[in-house]
């Protein structure tokens, strides 16, 4: 299979994973660690998915992709809630329709852009797969309320 194939099969399966864990679970719907962390676990095929963070507001976390047991992918993450006078049930409900948007052409985390009444949900990244960073801003009544910093690409063998 040729690196532009396997590129894509990774996209396909980011977009799958990444859907069907916190964009999906949220809150919850993780398994709680030893060390005090949180983990989300997609499989399929030949992949895993692992994200595994730590913390609320702010949070630190880590993706990462094996493919046939090898590490392949990998993206690091840091954000909080910036205002105060903010629900986070709510933000954290409208974070994760924006991220079930996420497209297999930039697979980090959610859509450019996604509006829902007065909640608007902001990603800027460059890069791609292979290497990339970005950050993601929420707005509520056009005020920033939260934040999040990104970055990360394939891993060398």
């Amino acid at each position: 299979m040729g690196r532009r194939n396997q590129i894509m099969d990774l996209k396909n399966f980011l977009v799958k994973a990444k859907i069907n864990t916190y964009a999906s679970a949220g809150e919850g719907g993780e398994k709680v660690l030893e060390d005090g962390g949180r983990e989300f676990v997609y499989k399929e095929s030949k992949w895993v998915y692992r994200d595994k963070y730590f913390g609320f507001s702010p949070f630190v976390g880590q993706e990462v992709v094996w493919e046939n047991n090898v590490i392949t992918w990998g993206m690091n993450y840091y954000g909080c809630i910036i205002s105060s006078n903010v629900d986070s049930k709510q933000l954290y409900h409208f974070l994760m329709q924006s991220l079930r948007l996420v497209s297999s052409e930039r697979p980090f985390r959610g859509p450019d852009k996604f509006q829902k009444e007065e909640w608007v949900y902001v990603n800027e990244s460059q890069g791609n797969t292979d290497n990339f960073d970005g950050i993601e801003t929420i707005f509520l009544k056009n005020k920033k309320v939260y934040g999040l910093r990104y970055h990360g690409g394939v891993v060398g063998k």
